[in-house]
């Protein structure tokens, strides 16, 4: 049955008269009274209402007060033992949760409850509505300016070890001999006992973490064999090979193998070279969502985009709320470069949509500069990529906004121009050119007419970008950008997301997204405080 109170109801009598002045005054100035006051009455409830029933069961904890407990726990990085005590008796919850009766059913919860609602809220996904709620909430509160923002990504990692390729093996052998175990006995009992001996006793795991570096590449190969074998000997039995962790046998095989045929006995595994693996592949059986960024590591990645104001003005700055509006949780192996179209389009939906987005040259490719200025979004990133400094290039030629080249370096003009589709000629003298004391170094190539310039219009919009950078105007407003990176730190100082306390993409995405809510909550908390005393 669904329990929920009315919190814009005002009271006969004020509840919270027992607390002194002082100590009223501190909890409104702090998170807990910003919270009450504008953020409660904002949560999703209506989403999660369908999941109980109106009429049948006992009552459900009061829906306010449990989506608030995960998004408090979340910004707090709490654990779940600590969550309950802090419901239980920490005053600053009460007073943000509007809980006014001492009673075990208004401010006691036991675990149990907790994660089923957690695992809830994870598999409707509502994290994303909790964080968008909030974020809305607080840019009409605080007249949020969403003309200027800026993106950036963070890696963050779950709550797993780190295996090597011979543990990754031994730990998904592991996995399925357990569970088979576990699901079919008579299974289990006709494998080899010197398999089971190898990967499923007390000490096996950890005697394969301590195997020498001289001895790597046998192990690995025995046990890739077994890895194999345990694939073949079940492939035909349908109860056995729709296991998950039987599926996930196959997948380290197919990431980390190849077959080849052997006359002799058939089928042989290879081992696929390091850099033949591809990044997606299986880093742990206990995360199988996490994966591999060469240049961050093992984990996920969070894409986080912000609002900021250009002022070097302190008492402005601390008036203004730079409030995070779009986070999205990907596997680390994820390119930064595919992450910037979704947050736009994810922030126009929501009316938060930027006039200027800066960011990295990760997120700069031109097609997403193309398709952000069809948006009325101007892109400020650098390009990738450099050039030879002791060659002239495209980008030392005067182009105008068409891509055309105005002048060449040395000031004189093509005398033929020619463009087809996205492809632009341009014709300079023969002798004007010849005469060059650059021409060993230009890009253009002489023929029996003219000396040609032969470039796309993908080439030219890139051109004039790098020409573009070298300006004192570009360095000037890209020097914003570098705001990201103490969004990043508070991210983590505050809240803990880089290292996790969940596993999966799903329970990282939910506790990353309410991380970041919470990070909202304790920036608006700063300006309020500072608006009050203007």
């Amino acid at each position: 049955m669904i329990k929920t109170n009315d919190h814009n109801q005002l009271h006969l009598f004020d509840p919270w008269d027992f607390l002194s002045p002082k100590r009223r005054k501190l909890l409104d100035d702090s998170w807990a009274g910003l919270f009450q006051k504008e953020i409660l009455r904002s949560l999703p409830v209506n989403l999660i209402k369908p999941c109980f029933s109106r009429e049948a069961g006992r009552p459900t904890k009061e829906l306010f007060t449990m989506l608030g407990v995960l998004l408090l726990q979340q910004a707090h990085d709490l654990t779940d033992e600590e969550t309950v005590s802090q419901l239980a008796f920490n005053i600053q919850w009460h007073y943000a949760l509007n809980l006014t009766e001492e009673s075990d059913a208004a401010k006691y919860l036991c675990l149990k409850t907790l994660w089923n609602f957690r695992q809830l809220m994870i598999e409707k996904k509502l994290d994303k509505a909790l964080f968008n709620a909030i974020a809305d909430k607080l840019s009409v509160v605080f007249q949020v300016n969403a003309d200027n923002q800026r993106i950036d990504s963070v890696h963050v990692k779950s709550n797993m070890r780190r295996l090597g390729r011979i543990s990754i093996f031994a730990a998904s052998i592991n996995k399925f001999l357990v569970n088979l175990k576990r699901k079919s006995p008579d299974h289990f009992s006709g494998i080899s006992t010197d398999v089971i001996g190898k990967y499923i006793s007390e000490k096996a795991l950890s005697c394969f973490s301590m195997v020498k570096p001289s001895d790597s590449a046998k192990t690995l190969a025995s046990v890739s064999k077994d890895l194999y074998h345990l694939i073949q000997e079940f492939k035909s039995d349908s109860d056995v090979s729709s296991m998950y962790s039987y599926k996930l046998l196959e997948r380290v095989l197919k990431e980390q193998c190849n077959l080849e045929v052997d006359p002799e006995s058939g089928q042989k595994v290879a081992l696929k070279a390091p850099k033949e693996i591809p990044s997606n592949s299986l880093q742990n059986p206990s995360d199988p969502d996490a994966t591999y960024s060469g240049h961050k590591g093992q984990g996920y990645q969070v894409q986080v985009m912000e609002t900021f104001t250009e002022t070097e003005d302190e008492d402005e700055k601390a008036r203004t709320l730079n409030l995070i509006t779009h986070v999205e949780v990907e596997p680390a192996s994820a390119s930064d470069a595919n992450a910037l179209i979704p947050a736009m389009d994810a922030a126009k939906q929501r009316n938060l949509s930027p006039k200027e987005l800066q960011a990295d040259s990760l997120y700069g490719s031109d097609e997403n500069h193309q398709i952000a200025q069809s948006d009325g979004i101007n892109l400020v990133s650098p390009t990738m990529g450099t050039t030879k400094k002791e060659k002239l290039s495209l980008t030392d030629f005067n182009l105008a906004a068409d891509g055309q080249i105005i002048t060449c370096p040395q000031g004189h003009a093509p005398v033929f121009k020619k463009k087809k589709k996205e492809r632009i000629t341009q014709g300079f003298p023969l002798d004007t050119c010849m005469g060059c004391p650059q021409l060993e170094d230009c890009p253009v190539r002489l023929g029996k007419k003219y000396a040609y310039s032969r470039y796309t219009a993908k080439a030219a919009r890139i051109a004039r970008r790098r020409a573009y950078e070298q300006t004192d105007e570009f360095k000037n407003r890209y020097r914003w950008r570098a705001g990201v990176e103490a969004t990043m730190s508070e991210y983590d100082r505050r809240t803990g997301v880089k290292r996790l306390k969940y596993r999966g993409l799903q329970a990282v995405r939910f506790a990353a997204t309410l991380k970041a809510a919470g990070i909202n909550l304790f920036r608006a908390t700063i300006v309020q405080k500072a608006l009050s005393y203007a």
